[in-house]
């Protein structure tokens, strides 16, 4: 789905942040791709090839902003490595180990079966599985 500027601003102002020059702009390389998966330095790459001035550091401030105000959804592939996806619906990833791209699953398409017991006072918030899959040809 492809946001016009307007409703980029409205996103932004929605989920409580302040829509600055920055956050515009990174909120339009972000969301008017489609749904996809990027790394701060993929971002902080694409920023500086469209003009927009901007530090890596405040890429991945905004990121996590964008995060925790609900507008990304942030994957862990390993503690080196960290993707923000732009698809908000319940889902999980195929993680490519030779180039590193992270592809969607379905939710529908994967059942997690046998949690075990959960710790006393907890409950599940979700359940994010990356399956890892190597190139055979």
């Amino acid at each position: 789905m492809q946001l016009h500027p307007i409703d980029l601003e409205k996103k932004i102002r929605d989920a409580k942040l302040r829509p600055t020059k920055q956050r515009l702009a990174l909120a339009q390389l972000l969301y008017t791709k489609g749904d996809r998966h990027v790394t701060a330095e993929r971002l902080h790459g694409e920023a500086m090839e469209s003009g927009v001035a901007v530090s890596l550091a405040t890429i991945y401030n905004n990121l996590h902003q964008f995060t925790t105000a609900g507008l990304l959804r942030e994957v862990v592939v390993d503690s080196s490595r960290s993707y923000f996806d732009t698809n908000m619906t319940p889902h999980h990833h195929f993680f490519h180990e030779q180039t590193g791209a992270l592809e969607d699953i379905p939710k529908s398409s994967l059942t997690v079966e046998n949690i075990p017991a959960l710790p006393a006072g907890t409950e599940i918030c979700s359940v994010d599985v990356i399956v890892r899959v190597n190139t055979t040809r």
